[in-house]
């Protein structure tokens, strides 16, 4: 394809999954806009396929012509030139849109400095780097008010719990990610005890691994698991509900299920299934209060029980239909992730299948991704786009280094997928394409 070619092929993908995003917004009303004040009825859908696909082609395509057409000095500092997650740590710390909400028409920096002592004409540059981002609308000269992507930091937004979790431990983590890499002691190590976030700890005088220290402070752990409800809008998490067949099995054990991100909708949309959430005696405290709230009609019918577990010492409940592990084995490195794995397996009945629900890292060399392709019966991205999507996907590339800067762990590749389950008893069935992260749904080898 000649170089011109290329840009008029992007051009057309932009344009095509662009027209796509919008006619799915007009099927739920109106189509939003950039400094509309309330959420779009699409937002909270359970089933987000169709648009992230849309979307994953519209960024990807986007940031490749940018990036082709632009200056290459002009990229380069972009890519490093960003602090929107300081100035969104202030906003998340200062709770700036649960104030904004008490000033539908906007409120003046000179009085929100008041509210939040903070100065400012400082306030007001950070206000409007956001708002050039999107996020928060100036509505008159130094006049700020929220809009719908502000309204994701409000302190009851899941969501907004693990934006906290990147500004705070994700960006702790990543001021030290060099040093790491040539001290000595964490340079090869894949000790959850050497993760980047632990190696500024320890400096601190703390020890352990992130969850340790996680555990030591209530509201720390609390938000945590919050935050884990926040993936579900984050990468689409809850389409799982209706693209696997839940319907036909009537027994399913959330490993590590915490609060219950995953099984409480799944309580809610499937009432034949008998849940058990299996976590560490503190994160069930927890959840059960959260159940005896927001669920208790399944508490109350037997539908959900709660049993301690250590997923490194113990063999969940066995013989159940469904092992389900949501954003668990990124958690560990391959070593503890085997120990997980090989537990799982000791549980299983002949018919069991366990759901492992990650992202699955894409290559960027088009042979590998067409091989993978047809693997996961995912879709290729189309030519002239990277072949796993570029910017598209961006958020699994992220992740993966969230994950090194928390855990010393990783998001894994296909391959990667394959010789840990292989090696724990466990045969691939099938790929739960979902746009996004994929559910791999394995039997007892």
């Amino acid at each position: 394809m000649a170089n011109k070619a290329k840009l008029e092929a992007l051009l057309t993908l932009i344009n095509t999954s662009a027209r796509d995003a919008i006619a799915m917004y007009e099927r739920y009303g109106d189509v939003p806009t950039i400094d509309q004040m309330e959420p779009h009825p699409l937002d909270d859908a359970v089933d987000q396929i169709a648009l992230k696909s849309a979307i994953r082609t519209l960024e990807g395509a986007c940031s490749q012509l940018c990036t082709t057409l632009a200056p290459p000095a002009h990229t380069a500092i972009n890519l490093v030139q960003v602090y929107d997650y300081a100035c969104i740590r202030v906003a998340v710390r200062e709770n700036i849109t649960n104030i904004l909400l008490d000033y539908p028409k906007g409120i003046h920096v000179n009085e929100l400095s008041k509210i939040i002592n903070i100065e400012p004409k400082k306030l007001a540059r950070m206000m409007r780097l956001l708002a050039t981002r999107g996020c928060y609308n100036e509505v008159d000269t130094d006049v700020f008010g929220n809009n719908r992507l502000s309204l994701i930091l409000h302190s009851e937004n899941p969501v907004r719990h693990m934006v906290s979790l990147h500004v705070e431990a994700c960006a702790k983590g990543a001021s030290v990610f060099y040093e790491t890499l040539k001290d000595p002691k964490t340079a090869y190590s894949y000790e959850p005890t050497d993760a980047p976030i632990m190696y500024i700890n320890n400096k601190e005088g703390i020890q352990g691994t992130f969850f340790d220290w996680m555990r030591e402070d209530d509201s720390r752990r609390e938000s945590y698991h919050r935050s884990m409800r926040g993936l579900n809008g984050i990468m689409g998490s809850l389409a799982v509900l209706t693209h696997f067949p839940f319907e036909k099995y009537s027994t399913v054990v959330d490993v590590g299920g915490g609060i219950g991100a995953f099984s409480l909708p799944l309580a809610n949309m499937h009432k034949n299934v008998k849940i058990t959430i299996h976590d560490l005696p503190e994160a069930l405290v927890q959840a059960k209060g959260i159940w005896a709230r927001d669920c208790p009609e399944a508490v109350a019918e037997n539908r959900v029980e709660f049993e301690e577990l250590n997923f490194f010492e113990q063999v969940p409940v066995k013989g159940k239909d469904i092992y389900y592990l949501r954003n668990i084995i990124h958690d560990w490195p391959d070593h503890e992730s085997a120990l997980i794995l090989h537990n799982v397996r000791q549980a299983l009945g002949p018919n069991s299948r366990v759901l492992i629900h990650d992202y699955v890292l894409r290559q960027l060399s088009r042979k590998q991704a067409a091989v993978e392709a047809s693997m996961l019966g995912a879709v290729v991205a189309p030519e002239p786009l990277l072949a796993n999507f570029g910017v598209g996907n961006m958020r699994s590339y992220q992740q993966d280094m969230s994950m090194l800067l928390l855990h010393n762990a990783k998001e894994r590749t296909l391959q990667d997928c394959l010789t840990l389950s292989t090696a724990a008893g466990l045969k691939l069935e099938k790929v739960w394409d979902l746009a996004e992260a994929c559910v791999l749904e394995y039997s007892a080898a």
